[in-house]
C-alpha cells in the first residue's frame, strides 16, 4: 500500500509542475498575443506568441489529465495520459531519428524557415525581438550572410525602395565597440553596398545558420543530455501511470473476489439451515 502511495503522489507532482507551467507558457503566450498590433496576419510556424498557447495548451491538457487520474485514481484518465504521452515520445524520438538520417533536408527546410522570419521581420514585434536576440548572441547577421536582409522590404537593397533603411541591416547585427554607451539603431544603414571585408568593420557578416550549426556542435553534449533527461521524464512519467493503473486494477480485483466470496457466503447461509430444518422433520 505505501509503494502505491508513493507511486500516486510521485505522478500527481509530476504532473503539477508541469501543469503549473503550462499555465504560465499560456498566459505569457495570449498576453503576447494580445499585445500585438490587430492588424498583423499570424502564422503558426513564425509566430513565438501562438507556438507558446499551441504548445502550452497541449502541456495543460495532457499533464491536467495526469495530475486528476493519479489523483482521484482514475484508470480511465491514466490510460489516456500515458497513451497521449507515449505517442509524444515515439514522435520526439521519430523526429530526432529522421532529422539525424536527413541531416542535408532538415538544414534545407531550416534555412527556408529563417527566410520567411526575415521577410517577416518589422511586421511581428515578437519574431524581430527573437531574431535580434539570435544575431546579437551568436554575432551573425541573415541566414547565410547579411545580403539575405534584401529579401526585407525595409532592407530591400534597390533603387526604387523609397525606405530610409534601404541596403541597410538591423542594428543587432552591428558591432558595437566596447566604449560605446547610446544604441545606434541606424549603424547598420548602407552596409549592403559594401563588399564583405569592408562592411565587417561595421557589422556581422557571416549567417546566422552556420552559426547555429556551430553552436549545436560546441554544446551537443549539454543538449544530449538535456534531451536525453526530459525523454527520460517522459518515460518515467509513463512508467507511474501504467503503475498506478496495475494496482487501480489489482484493488479492482480483489474487490470483486471478496464481493463473490460475500456472495457466496451468504448463499450457503440461506440454503443450509434449509436442509437441516428438512432432515429434522
Amino acid at each position: 500500500m505505501r509503494g502505491y502511495r508513493g507511486v500516486k503522489y510521485i505522478l500527481f507532482v509530476f504532473c503539477y509542475v508541469f501543469w503549473v507551467v503550462s499555465a504560465i507558457v499560456i498566459t505569457v503566450g495570449i498576453y503576447a498575443k494580445v499585445a500585438k498590433e490587430k492588424d498583423v496576419v499570424d502564422t503558426l510556424i513564425v509566430d513565438p506568441a501562438l507556438l507558446l498557447v499551441m504548445v502550452g495548451s497541449l502541456t495543460f491538457f495532457i499533464t491536467f489529465l495526469g495530475c486528476l487520474g493519479a489523483l482521484r485514481n482514475a484508470a480511465c484518465l491514466l490510460k489516456t495520459f500515458a497513451a497521449i504521452l507515449a505517442a509524444v515520445l515515439l514522435v520526439q524520438l521519430t523526429a530526432g531519428i529522421l532529422g539525424y538520417l536527413f541531416t542535408d533536408t532538415v538544414m534545407e527546410r531550416t534555412e527556408r524557415f529563417m527566410m520567411k522570419t526575415i521577410v517577416r521581420y518589422r511586421e511581428d514585434h515578437d519574431l524581430e525581438n527573437a531574431i535580434d536576440f539570435v544575431q546579437k548572441k551568436l554575432q551573425c547577421c541573415g541566414v547565410d550572410g547579411y545580403k539575405d536582409w534584401s529579401r526585407n522590404v525595409y532592407f530591400e537593397c534597390s533603387d526604387s525602395n523609397p525606405s530610409m533603411e534601404a541596403c541597410g541591416v538591423p542594428f543587432s547585427c552591428c558591432v558595437v565597440p566596447s566604449n560605446q554607451t547610446m544604441l545606434n539603431t541606424m549603424c547598420g544603414l548602407g552596409t549592403q553596398q559594401q563588399d564583405r571585408e569592408r562592411a565587417s568593420d561595421d557589422i556581422f557578416t557571416d549567417g546566422c545558420l552556420d552559426k547555429i550549426v556551430l553552436w549545436i556542435r560546441t554544446n551537443m553534449k549539454m543538449l544530449a543530455g538535456m534531451t536525453g533527461g526530459l525523454l527520460l521524464l517522459e518515460a518515467c512519467m509513463i512508467s507511474l501511470a501504467v503503475a498506478q493503473v496495475c494496482w487501480i486494477n489489482k484493488v479492482h480485483q480483489r474487490q470483486a473476489e471478496l464481493a463473490t466470496r460475500r456472495a457466496s457466503q451468504r448463499k450457503d447461509e440461506l440454503w443450509f439451515p434449509a436442509f437441516a430444518d428438512f432432515d429434522n422433520e
